[in-house]
């Protein structure tokens, strides 16, 4: 069977897709691929200079926002100025097992980036979007636990990976409450999960697991990591679909419809969980009851 890659990419001419996190690492080399099929792509970075620089040699429409989704209320201005539709959102900033810190709000950062964050830009977006939203999250969300009543950590003791894993499952849950919130309200939007394998980045830079990286029969390149995302954004995949890398343990590989674990899979958790978030970021109550 045939390997999809980035050069199998459509036509992007005409498109407007809208990237958090991709001033390094896998968003960057997304950027690079879709701006390279005709997309206009958005940047929505912490460090916009640093965005620009990245993309100097590159070719294509970009355009440059500032927008740290872990701090709630960037995120609210960034929807109040963002004008213009939105064809594809792809939530990729993440923060993996970094030190317990919390954001302007008082919230977790670890969970306000992977989590919080893409839940209310999400929302506060999704009136503009007229094709799909990707939300990256990661094989690590099997052994996450989602605990209803202490989301923001703050009456578990803190353990950075197990915050990692449990912010990753929540980002499934919120793709399956999504999907169906948006087929009870009839609309054609498609919730869709990408997932890079193990790829070679900076992201565990923090973690114990940095180890990884030096082990190349667990660990794929950053452009090869990229692929579930361009896939994810750009095939005609089901909704909710989980897009993971197709070797052992989807560790590495090339782009595949997976399944995640059964705990992402369940609907009575996400419909509370996403309850629960709503609840706390201010948004998302009303979309497809």
């Amino acid at each position: 069977m045939a390997k999809w890659t980035a050069g199998q990419l459509p036509s992007m001419t005409g498109k407007t897709v809208l990237i958090t996190g991709a001033g390094g690492g896998i968003g960057l080399v997304t950027t690079r691929e879709l701006a390279r099929a005709g997309a206009h792509v958005v940047l929505a970075v912490r460090n916009v200079d640093k965005a620009r620089q990245a993309t100097t040699d590159m070719r294509g429409d970009f355009e440059f926002r500032h927008l740290d989704v872990a701090d709630l209320d960037s995120v609210r201005a960034f929807a109040q100025t963002y004008t213009g539709d939105i064809d594809i959102l792809i939530n990729n900033a993440g923060v993996m097992d970094v030190p317990a810190a919390r954001t302007a709000q008082g919230l977790d950062v670890q969970t306000a980036t992977n989590y919080f964050g893409p839940f209310l830009l999400t929302n506060l977006l999704l009136s503009r979007l007229t094709d799909r939203v990707v939300t990256v999250s990661s094989q690590m969300h099997r052994s996450g636990k989602i605990d209803l009543d202490d989301l923001d950590w703050r009456a578990r003791k803190y353990d950075g990976l197990a915050v990692y894993e449990s912010s990753k499952l929540a980002v499934v849950l919120f793709s399956l409450e999504l999907q169906r919130r948006l087929t009870a309200a009839g609309s054609h939007i498609r919730s869709v999960i990408a997932h890079p394998g193990v790829a070679r980045t900076g992201l565990v830079a923090h973690s114990n697991l940095r180890f990884v990286n030096r082990l190349p029969f667990l660990v794929q390149d950053v452009e090869h990591g990229a692929l579930p995302l361009l896939y994810a954004a750009t095939q005609d995949v089901p909704g909710n679909a989980y897009v993971g890398p197709d070797g052992l343990f989807s560790f590495t590989g090339y782009p595949l419809v997976r399944k995640p674990s059964r705990a992402g899979l369940n609907p009575t958790v996400a419909k509370s969980l996403w309850l629960a978030t709503a609840t706390l970021t201010g948004a998302g109550a009303s979309i497809g009851q």
